[in-house]
């Protein structure tokens, strides 16, 4: 160890070297540079914000456009494009499915779990359709899983490569369509323990469809199966658990089917029943003020089996010639008094140059035909007005085909089926209120007003929905694609990790 001296800074080491006139001449260099490199000199200023800028234009270098350093190219002037729905048409299939895709095996709300209730809540149900209606069976319209029969008669309508997606699919059949769909979900669970949600699989519907229509039915006979169906469920250790809320249901009729609060009163009184206050319900038509009513698209008779039929139907109805200003499908209600579906004839038939009508008197409309289908094809607006109650199914049979709706009452759709239609109404459909058109206003005058590029931004905001509005046909769902069934049960999982932090009464 060497030795500390005491004078160290006047002592050199003995191995130190004398300096050379090198080492000198630097220091004389350094010693002249002084007085400019003092802070106070506005030389060195100017030097450091030389250095400054140089650094900066170094470091954002990544970020310049690569069309920047291409010297002697000459960038045309950008030019907005002719709107057409061709134009549009190249970003939209794409985004219809990257927008929705699913991948494989994510689960990113959590997984399902599937009661398996004794057949007499579904299976025997079904197994029994020639008797769930006092005029004709149901069989065929509760075949192919909730489906139906394949379409027939319609070759000159859809182009064949489409054709085999569509089907006869009856409005009342989603209990069938949601319970098929689930069984083969790719975020079911067989272990309730893993489950978020747990999925009741009774055909509420079609249970009281036998009832409904049968003029010595008692109110007891329209509630028995409800109940039965509550008392197992209850019994169960997750119900239990959570008294209901994180448990769902398909209930394939509109809410007040299922609100009877008189005994002498139409329908069941299962949604009253205190075991399925928690329990949230898909429904085709819901009750806006109820929390756990969720309104869910009818089925309509397009099915696709694939992305391809799915983005060969957008084109095909996004490429549609329609030579009708607006079309209505449908009945007078000849028991109501002033009836508006009256006044909505009497537009069209006066207005026959400009607007298409398909009479649906009786039953001839019932689950679709070729001639509605047509209709919708060729008419860029739909008049919708409130059906028996305030939705119809002619809402999603007209979107599907490519067709505008006019609405009369905003509870028809713009208080039903949130989860599912764009937020702001007037991207994809016309109200007209009803009183006006009462009062006299014509239909024909408020469609002629909108420009034919606003028809085209808002028809293609309706094929950009479509997707939220169909139920596929495979069992597994499409790829790639979420349809209804896809939005509506995470949709579902969503509201239960949501309530897991709230309030949730007893």
């Amino acid at each position: 160890m060497l030795p500390i001296s005491n004078n160290a800074s006047t002592d050199r080491p003995a191995n130190s070297k004398s300096k050379t006139p090198e080492v000198l001449d630097r220091k004389n260099l350094f010693d002249s540079l002084k007085p400019y490199l003092s802070f106070h000199h506005r030389r060195l200023w100017f030097f450091l914000a030389v250095v400054l800028l140089q650094l900066l234009i170094l470091l954002s270098a990544p970020s310049i456009p690569l069309y920047l350093s291409t010297a002697g190219t000459p960038n045309p002037s950008p030019t907005i494009p002719k709107l057409t729905s061709t134009s549009i048409a190249k970003t939209s299939i794409v985004s219809t499915v990257n927008n929705n895709s699913t991948t494989s095996g994510s689960c990113p709300y959590g997984k399902v779990y599937i009661y398996d209730l004794p057949p007499l809540f579904n299976s025997e149900i079904v197994k029994n359709c020639h008797d769930l209606n006092p005029w004709n069976s149901r069989c065929d319209a509760l075949s192919n899983s909730g489906f139906g029969k394949t379409a027939t008669g319609i070759s000159k309508v859809i182009p064949d490569n489409i054709r085999p997606s569509w089907f006869w699919t009856d409005q009342f059949s989603t209990e069938l369509i949601y319970h098929n769909r689930m069984l083969n979900y790719r975020c079911r669970t067989l272990k309730p323990e893993s489950a978020t949600a747990f999925y009741i699989p009774f055909y509420t519907g079609l249970a009281i469809e036998k009832y409904l229509f049968a003029s010595n039915s008692t109110a007891k006979e329209r509630d028995q199966h409800c109940k039965m169906m509550l008392d197992w469920v209850s019994d169960q250790p997750y119900f239990k658990k959570s008294n209901g809320w994180d448990h769902f249901i398909s209930m394939g009729r509109i809410s007040w089917d299922f609100r009877r609060s008189k005994e002498e009163d139409w329908g069941s009184s299962c949604i009253y029943m205190p075991k399925m206050r928690n329990i949230t319900r898909l429904l085709i038509e819901r009750n806006p003020w109820d929390y756990f009513d969720v309104g869910i698209p009818y089925p309509t008779g397009f099915h696709p089996s694939s992305a391809t039929d799915f983005i060969n139907w957008q084109e095909f109805v996004r490429t549609r010639r329609r030579n009708t200003l607006f079309c209505f499908a449908g009945a007078t209600r000849g028991i109501i008094k002033n009836d508006f579906r009256g006044i909505l004839l009497n537009q069209c038939y006066n207005e026959s140059d400009s607007c298409r009508v398909v009479d649906c008197a009786g039953s001839k409309c019932a689950n679709g035909t070729s001639e509605i289908l047509s209709t919708f094809l060729n008419s860029n607006f739909c008049l919708q007005p409130r059906g028996d109650s305030f939705t119809r199914r002619s809402i999603f049979d007209c979107m599907v085909a490519g067709s505008i709706p006019v609405f009369f009452w905003h509870r028809s759709a713009y208080l039903q089926y949130e989860w599912f239609l764009p937020t702001k109404p007037e991207s994809y459909s016309v109200f007209i209120d009803r009183n006006e058109v009462k009062n006299g206003t014509s239909i024909k005058s408020v469609l002629e007003k909108i420009s034919k590029e606003k028809v085209i931004k808002m028809r293609e905001k309706v094929i950009e929905i479509l997707p939220k509005i169909v139920y596929a046909k495979p069992n597994e769902g499409l790829e790639g694609i979420k349809d209804a069934f896809d939005v509506a049960v995470e949709g579902v999982l969503r509201r239960v990790k949501e309530r897991e932090e709230g309030y949730k009464w007893k």
